[in-house]
Parts: structure tokens; C-alpha cells; sequence
């Protein structure tokens, strides 16, 4: 029978880790991401592009804190399985103290709703971004893509995307492996080739940022946090080698995955191609758009890919005219890559919802495992589904692109905070309790995140143009999301007569 089909332990270190940077992927998030990016603006309505370096700096800060809190928690219960938080919920609440097992269930359950909100919806993200850079590629060739085509391109590489991560994990590891190797080697060349640029001006432009030490200052506080807002989306997915704990050959994998991507991926090659393209930008890049002429960042703005424009830049100024050739190979790792992220988000998002369907806490048939790939398939294409509906919705406009940005970014900022509290509580009481790593880092984590909604509440609120309509999307769609969970929770408990405070997920 398909439901008693088992996961098998196939992946050690090098495999845990690189589904992990797959999903982090900075070979495809700097091209896509950095319009929207550019295209943020304060209350007052000005960008708060010069700030993104500092925005990537403090969302990397944001980022350790709860990288350290994920990786205590697989260190302290190695048998969570592909359950991630949702299973971490439970049992730090379980063994607390008083009246903390009361809300072991309902901790728990909230957890794995709004992984939801993040897992389900970032692969829908990366299609409607994978949909505008082939429109972007499509118009370099004169070919100029309209909105239907552009849904079908989002529905295809969603449907390609599920078939890969239905035939098991295994099969993605090898593409992250491939994936992992050539965006990276892809990234270090071109933001040398960045570098050079800047180095040796030899078109004499006026750079947008006056010095080296200009990119990495912060401006304004506000306009860190709040490009932080966009910038969190590079770099999630280190949690997701904690979903893959019934997969790996030993605990300490787990751990040591999730801490080992983020300084491989996120500490690194980042922090290395945010500092070389926003070297480069300068006010002689000009775009038009609607008849009017933009340049600097208001150019990245309102281009489709500004760092394709960089590319082919640096490749016709530095490499003898080879501009369109060098974007074109560029944009077909950053395709890659892309398929990658999404792969690897689609195989921690329906793992956790197996987790919950086992649990009885979903739909049964998103608990049954495929009796020859031992994946959650009908999960796996219940996600697909998602991904092509939101990436449909997604390539209609940047604003719609932002605005579903955001909502996978605030589904991340609610469980990573929530994390962040469940570190605080398994280890409350537990003999090797520390300070620092077990009291001070969570703190500080959920602090950190619960800032991140509330600059997001503040955009939608007192921000400016589409990044305001945007915000107040991801703020809908969240309430939404929240009362959809709160109905399914009371029908569910009814039905399996269940108590909702209670310290047990088992039925009576």
C-alpha cells in the first residue's frame, strides 16, 4: 500500500546541504530580484535602493539568528522526520513546564499552517520570476511576449518543476549539485567582472553610489528594514535540511547543513554580487519606459532584468562586444537556478504538509507516499497546482510580482519567529540550557522578524505607490490565510473530536 510506503535515509552532508543551497540560490536571486528591489520606495515615494546592500546585511542578521535556533532544535530532536518546526512545536511544548503541553497541539498546528504561507507560495514566486526573465530574453530578440503566454510559461516550468520532484529526492540532489556548481562559478565571474568595471571606469561614468565604502553604509534605518522586507526572500531555505531529517543518514547533517548553506550561500556569494552590481550601477544606464527616460536605479526599476542589462554592459565593454552572448549564456544558468530553488521549495513544503496529514492535521491523501518513489506525490502536485495558479498572477505586474513577494516573505517572517520562540521553549528547562545560544540568539531572532511584519504593516499602511498596494496585498492575503486556518482548525478538531488545548495531538 502507497500509505505504508517509507522515505529511505539516502543523503549525508554534501546532500543535505546543497538542496539547501539550491533553494537559496544566489546565481538566479540577483537578476531576479533586484528590480524589485530598485523598484521599492520609502513613504515619500523615493526609492530605497541605495540601501540594499545594508538591507541584505541585516536580513542575513536576521537569517543566522534563526539558522542557530533550527539547528538546535534538530540537535535536540533528530527524529522530527520531514515535520521541521511543525514537529519541533510540539515537543518543545510538550516537555515544558505548567501549562505549556495545553498548547502543545495548537503550537504546533500554527506552525504548519503558516509554512503554508512561505513554502507553498515562494515556488510560485520563482515561476512568475522565471515567466518575466523569458519575456525579458523573448523582447532582446525582438519577440514581445504577451500575458497569456507569460501564464503559460509559469503554468510549464511549474509542471516541469513537480515532475522532477515527484520522482524523489535522490534525483533533485543530483540537479542541486549541477545547479549549485554553475551559478556559482557564473556569479564569481561576473561580479569580477563588475568589479573591474567600477576599478577601471573605462567609460567614464558617474557611479550612483560615490565611493566602494557608499554601497555597504547604510542610509536610512527605515529604508534598511525595509528593503530587508525584499531581501529575506534570498535567503531562505536553510531551514529546509530540517525537513529532510527522514531522508538523511545522520542528525548531525541536519544540523550542520542548515548553518553551512547560509555561509555558503548567504554570507558569502551575496554578500560578494549585491556588493559588485551595486558597484556598477551608475547613472548612465537608461531605460525607457512609458516615454520617459530613467537612469540609476530608477532604471533597474523599471526594466525587466537590470542586471541582464549590466551583463551585456560588462560584456561589450570589457569583453569585445560579447554583451548579448554573455547574457544570454547568463540568463540560461539564472534558468537553472531558478528551477532549482523552486524544486528544492516544492520538496521541503510538501514534506512538512505530509508531516501534518500523518498527524491528521490535512487532508489525508497529502500523507500518502508514491509506493515506488516514496514521495508525498499528491502533494506534490497539489503544489504544482499552487505554484502555476500564483505564478499566473504573478507575471501580470510588478506590482502583483511584489505583492506575492511579500506574502511568502511575511509566511517566512511569522515561522521563523515562531521558531525562534520554540527554541526558547524547548530549552527552557532542558540540562544543557545556555545562555547565549538558547535564550539570547532566540530573543533576539524573534525580535528581529517581528520588526520585518511590522515594516511590512508600516509599507502598507504609510508607503508609497505600488510597493504601499503591494504590501497591502501580502497583508489580505495573510489575514486571509490566518481566519482560513482558524475555520479549518475548529472543523477538524470537531471532527475528530479533539480538544484544541490539550497536550497531545492523539485522538481520544
Amino acid at each position: 500500500m502507497a500509505s505504508e510506503t517509507t522515505m529511505k535515509k539516502t543523503l549525508g552532508l554534501t546532500g543535505v546541504t546543497v538542496n539547501a543551497m539550491a533553494l537559496i540560490a544566489p546565481g538566479a536571486f540577483l537578476w531576479l530580484t533586484y528590480q524589485v528591489q530598485a523598484a521599492q520606495v520609502d513613504t515619500a515615494g523615493k526609492t530605497t535602493g541605495a540601501d540594499m546592500f545594508a538591507g541584505l546585511v541585516f536580513a542575513l542578521l536576521l537569517a543566522f539568528l534563526t539558522a542557530i535556533s533550527y539547528a538546535t532544535l534538530a540537535e535536540l530532536y533528530p527524529e522530527a522526520g520531514t515535520g521541521s518546526s511543525y514537529y519541533f512545536a510540539e515537543h518543545a511544548f510538550l516537555s515544558g513546564q505548567e501549562k505549556l503541553p495545553r498548547f502543545a497541539r495548537l503550537a504546533k498546528f500554527l506552525v504548519g499552517w503558516f509554512s503554508h504561507l512561505y513554502y507553498w507560495v515562494y515556488p510560485g514566486v520563482m515561476v512568475a520570476m522565471f515567466a518575466t526573465m523569458i519575456t525579458y530574453i523573448a523582447g532582446q530578440f525582438g519577440l514581445h511576449l504577451s500575458v497569456p503566454v507569460q501564464v503559460l510559461i509559469a503554468a510549464g516550468i511549474s509542471f516541469l518543476t513537480g515532475a522532477v520532484a515527484y520522482r524523489g529526492i535522490n534525483g533533485s540532489t543530483a540537479s542541486a549539485v549541477i545547479i549549485n556548481v554553475i551559478q556559482i562559478v557564473t556569479l564569481v565571474f561576473i561580479t569580477v567582472l563588475a568589479l573591474v568595471y567600477r576599478l577601471t571606469n573605462p567609460e567614464h561614468v558617474r557611479f550612483v553610489h560615490a565611493s566602494l565604502s557608499d554601497i555597504v553604509l547604510p542610509h536610512s534605518i527605515s529604508n534598511v528594514l525595509f528593503q530587508a522586507t525584499i531581501a529575506i526572500l534570498l535567503l531562505v531555505g536553510f531551514e529546509s535540511t530540517t525537513a529532510l531529517a527522514a531522508e538523511s543518514k545522520s542528525p548531525k547533517h541536519v544540523s550542520r547543513g542548515v548553518i553551512l548553506s547560509l555561509i555558503l550561500q548567504g554570507l558569502i556569494f551575496y554578500l560578494f554580487e549585491y556588493f559588485g552590481a551595486n558597484a556598477w550601477i551608475n547613472t548612465s544606464y537608461t531605460v525607457k519606459s512609458g516615454g520617459t527616460v530613467y537612469k540609476g536605479l530608477s532604471a533597474a526599476a523599471n526594466s525587466g532584468a537590470p542586471i541582464g542589462d549590466m551583463v551585456r554592459n560588462l560584456g561589450n565593454v570589457l569583453l569585445n562586444q560579447s554583451g548579448f552572448a554573455l547574457m544570454v549564456a547568463v540568463a540560461v544558468t539564472v534558468g537553472i537556478a531558478i528551477f532549482g530553488s523552486t524544486l528544492a521549495c516544492m520538496n521541503t513544503g510538501v514534506r512538512v504538509t505530509y508531516a501534518m496529514s500523518k498527524d491528521r492535521e490535512a487532508p489525508g491523501a497529502l500523507g500518502l507516499l508514491h509506493p515506488k518513489h516514496a514521495t508525498p506525490h499528491t502533494g506534490v502536485w497539489v503544489i504544482t497546482l499552487a505554484s502555476a495558479l500564483i505564478g499566473a498572477f504573478g507575471v501580470i505586474s510588478i506590482r502583483n510580482l511584489t505583492a506575492v513577494t511579500l506574502l511568502s516573505n511575511v509566511g517566512t517572517f511569522i515561522l521563523y519567529g515562531m521558531t525562534n520562540l520554540i527554541s526558547l521553549v524547548a530549552y527552557l528547562h532542558h540540562p544543557k540550557h545556555n545562555k547565549i545560544l538558547h535564550v539570547i540568539v532566540p530573543v533576539l531572532g524573534t525580535l528581529a522578524n517581528v520588526g520585518m511584519l511590522l515594516a511590512v504593516i508600516y509599507l502598507g499602511i504609510l508607503g508609497g505607490g505600488d510597493t504601499r498596494m503591494a504590501a497591502l496585498m501580502a497583508i489580505v492575503g495573510t489575514a486571509v490565510w490566518t481566519v482560513l486556518g482558524i475555520v479549518y482548525l475548529v472543523y477538524n478538531s470537531r471532527k475528530l473530536e479533539r480538544k484544541i488545548l490539550v497536550g497531545t495531538t492523539s485522538s481520544p
